[in-house]
């Protein structure tokens, strides 16, 4: 069989990274970029991170629609989007730890007020602030899929009170989670974070949650961590909050737009801290494997490994 023909699109991130990591996994491979994809018909697999809105409906012969992510709302959002292709998102164990580090950081730096000692040290200023018992530090965690077990866990070893929101009480608990399901339940969750840590997938229920509503259920002075999606957030709530003092501070590692233009006032403000989409990261070379056994089931007629329903949106 032919060396596979790969297209390689985003219109936010150089795709050029992949290539060594195809082209070691598949000597031959015949990978294509953007702005010339040669003869479109020749392309079989497309690998996306955010692509330019209708080109993937232009590739009349694709036969597999790969997210380069775990999420796959990058894609979905594209009206033109060709149906009947599997698409398929990244499942990778190794980012659940990745996942689990940034969040345990989040959530310490600001519940032991380490910025706060940052800016001390720059000064030569010495001054103890009071320490709050990670036990009375209440963290929610809002999706507890594979990468919110894994916060919980981490979480729960440093001896933080731990409870959990997802839309119903199917599937496993993670240990010493105080769990809440459904709408019914969403007030009674939020009212005990003092942090909460969003890792919702991004659907037409979910976009714009973290709103004005939902931040005046938190106790004054919460904590928010945004490890999900740049869509979840209402960016002008936010600021709102922060600056009425109902939110004392957010952690923000995805933007609605990425990167994070430069005159955004969340890099100005003083009681946000921003990171550019780096809370966990796959390894080009596990793109570039899951790619390539996704494209080769599809070749032999067998189902591709991670097939997203999207009927669910993950």
């Amino acid at each position: 069989m032919s060396p596979p023909v790969i297209a390689l699109l985003s219109r936010s991130v150089d795709m050029a990274f992949l290539k060594p990591a195809f082209e070691a996994a598949c000597p031959g491979v015949d990978l294509r970029g953007l702005p010339d994809l040669g003869d479109l018909a020749q392309i079989e697999a497309a690998t996306c991170w955010q692509p330019p809105p209708g080109v993937l409906a232009t590739l009349p012969n694709l036969r597999l629609l790969q997210s380069a992510a775990a999420g796959i709302d990058h894609l979905t959002g594209d009206p033109t989007l060709p149906t009947g292709v599997p698409l398929c998102r990244i499942v990778d164990s190794t980012m659940a730890s990745g996942m689990a580090a940034y969040v345990t950081w989040a959530v310490v730096q600001q519940q032991r007020q380490l910025g706060t000692y940052r800016q001390q040290a720059a000064e030569a200023r010495w001054q103890v602030h009071a320490v709050q018992p990670t036990r009375q530090h209440r963290v929610g965690i809002a999706g507890l899929g594979t990468l919110g077990a894994a916060c919980a866990g981490a979480l729960r070893a440093l001896g933080y009170t731990l409870r959990g929101w997802r839309r119903s009480a199917t599937g496993d608990l993670p240990e010493g989670v105080e769990l809440f399901t459904g709408d019914a339940q969403r007030d009674a969750f939020l009212a005990g974070c003092d942090t909460l840590v969003n890792l919702l997938p991004l659907t037409d229920a979910t976009r714009g949650v973290l709103n004005a509503p939902l931040f005046a259920q938190l106790p004054r002075g919460a904590h928010l961590v945004n490890v999900g999606r740049g869509e979840h957030l209402v960016e002008a709530d936010l600021l709102a909050a922060l600056d009425s003092g109902q939110l004392a501070a957010a952690t923000l590692d995805a933007f609605s737009t990425e990167p994070l233009p430069a005159g955004h006032p969340f890099w100005r403000h003083p009681q946000v801290t921003v990171t550019p989409h780096i809370a966990t990261r796959t390894t080009a070379a596990e793109i570039a494997r899951q790619t390539l056994a996704n494209l080769a089931a599809v070749r032999a007629g067998r189902a591709p490994a991670a097939l997203v329903d999207l009927n669910r949106g993950y």
